[in-house]
């Protein structure tokens, strides 16, 4: 289990006077990730998130505060101790930090070779990891040859090669495209679940979060605004830091709910009644909600707005439509989905005749 208690880092600066300054990257922040988590640090540019994640591994010394390593405050640890500790506590990056003059083998080896493994063990171990990360026959090999994706799987291996507890995973897939984005975080939730190792991602990307992570922290200005599971935050977030994140649309203000009010005049039919269906954790099926609807009652609605995701099976979110203003369409759509419990029906109200 990872503790973070009352964690704060001061970095000092010099004033536009030029007068000794400083600055709080991180203020008073407790978290707790538990053992086998894959747990998700997410904010913006200068929330904080790279400060912290390098003093889980003392990268970083904090200023006040204590990191708890299966309760050993390793702040306080020697310096032999704490290189120990590093060893179960590796990183990988952005920008995958690969020796560039070393195959992918040798790559994989170095760490092993640090830790004065033999060479011949060493090479068989690394060969073993790169069949873990999908890359058995990329073992000679330079990093330049390899797409972005391909470098990443093998900064994960090398990442591996010490038998770590915890993977640090710092925006270590913002360099890479959706496709090959999705691919190294299943490659993260396999080796989680077939290795038992403790993940923390380390992003600013929603979608990151939601495929991959059972909890997370809300980071804003260098302090936990929300946190908590996944599917409980991003359903009914709290903060404006939260809000911003979930919808970005609505620029964490009210003026979003504004635009989207004037954006359902301009689209919503003549004479159609509007409803906001709100899905908290709906489960999914083959066929889109509205769609199956339209196919089981005969009635086709107009999308006037929707902002769902889905996390895991579930889908979160909201949408607002345009039904016929009948009270016979009425009737049978709010008992059509109120055969979910997780879907809620507000009705929001007619729209008159233009023309």
């Amino acid at each position: 289990m990872i503790e973070i208690r009352n964690l704060t880092k001061t970095f000092s600066i010099s004033a536009e006077d030029g007068a000794p300054a400083s600055f709080d990257a991180l203020k008073n922040v407790s978290l707790t990730v538990g053992d086998g988590d894959i747990f998700g640090i997410i904010g913006m540019s200068g929330a904080g998130k790279s400060t912290l994640v390098r003093c889980i591994n003392m990268l970083e010394r904090p200023t006040e505060g204590q990191v708890l390593i299966d309760g050993v405050d390793i702040g306080t640890l020697t310096p032999a101790r704490l290189r120990a500790v590093r060893r179960e506590i590796t990183m990988i990056f952005q920008g995958f930090n690969l020796l560039m003059q070393r195959t992918c083998l040798a790559n994989v080896t170095f760490p092993l070779e640090l830790s004065g493994m033999k060479r011949s063990e060493a090479r068989k171990k690394a060969r073993e990891l790169l069949e873990i990360v999908g890359l058995p026959d990329k073992a000679k090999s330079y990093p330049a040859q390899l797409s972005g994706g391909q470098q990443q799987r093998v900064a994960i291996a090398r990442a591996l090669a010490t038998n770590p507890k915890v993977l640090l995973c710092d925006e270590a897939t913002s360099a890479l495209d959706p496709n090959t984005t999705h691919a190294i975080l299943e490659l993260i939730r396999k080796i989680n679940r077939e290795l038992g190792i403790t993940v923390i991602i380390i992003t600013h990307q929603m979608s990151v979060v939601e495929e991959v992570c059972s909890h997370v922290a809300i980071l804003d200005a260098g302090q936990v605004v929300e946190m908590g599971e996944v599917s409980s935050v991003f359903s009914n977030p709290q903060s404006d830091a939260a809000r911003r994140l979930v919808y970005p649309d609505a620029n964490g203000s009210g003026s979003g709910e504004n635009e989207r009010s004037a954006g359902i005049a301009a689209a919503a039919r003549a004479g159609e009644r509007v409803l906001r269906v709100v899905f908290n954790g709906s489960h999914t099926t083959d066929k889109p909600f509205i769609t199956q609807m339209a196919i089981d009652t005969g009635i086709a609605a107009n999308i006037l707005y929707a902002s769902t995701r889905c996390l895991g099976e579930c889908v979160f979110g909201d949408m607002l439509l345009g039904i016929p203003d009948t009270p016979q369409a009425l009737d049978t759509v709010r008992s059509y989905f109120a055969k979910d419990g997780d879907i809620i029906i507000e009705e929001i109200g007619e729209v008159d005749d233009r023309a």
